[in-house]
């Protein structure tokens, strides 16, 4: 979007903001940077950098917002795609196992932390005793968020093979096609 009204506005009115932006940060690199970008903007209203330069400045930004929009309705199309499929899918185990275990894992850390914040102001000389104890959940809270991240990349895997997309390949051909070496 603000590439897109950058665009629209052109070089010269880009350069007036920027400037004026610039102008009120408080810094020596600020005050440097201002002062070339009135160098430029001077430059641009007397003529030393020729009109036609500006126009391929401003087609250039139209083109880099185009393929910024290009990128986000790519983005959008593969997530609602991913929507769909998770909707769709027939096994209500999977469809509410992951949010579920995710919601527990929250509700479980914002317990710990009410816990944890509690003894901090009821009892604080207790806090160093509560606070140095908590790190011994580490274990603890290192397999419950790695089984959350696998129920994730699995629900992904899944989400791909009922759009029709296939299951990915091992770490190894994903590589490889990633380089440009492999059909899989």
């Amino acid at each position: 979007m603000i590439p897109l009204v950058l665009a629209q506005l052109g070089l010269p009115l880009l350069l007036k903001a920027v400037g004026a932006g610039l102008e009120k940060i408080d810094g020596p690199v600020a005050a440097q940077a201002a002062q070339a970008v009135r160098a430029v903007d001077a430059a641009v209203g007397d003529g030393s950098i020729p009109a036609a330069s500006v126009a391929e400045a401003n087609r250039h930004m139209e083109r880099m917002a185009e393929l910024d929009s290009a990128d986000r309705r790519v983005a959008l199309t593969e997530v609602n795609r991913s929507l769909r499929a998770e909707v769709a899918s027939e096994d209500a185990y999977v469809r509410r196992m992951r949010p579920t275990f995710g919601y527990i894992m929250a509700l479980t850390w914002l317990a710990q932390m009410l816990a944890i914040a509690w003894v901090i102001v009821a009892d604080p000389g207790q806090a160093n005793l509560v606070i140095t104890a908590m790190t011994s959940l580490g274990t603890i809270w290192t397999v419950g968020l790695s089984v959350l991240g696998i129920y994730v990349y699995k629900r992904s895997d899944d989400k791909r093979v009922a759009a029709g997309d296939g299951p990915e390949a091992g770490p190894f051909a994903v590589l490889a096609r990633r380089l440009g070496k492999g059909t899989s």
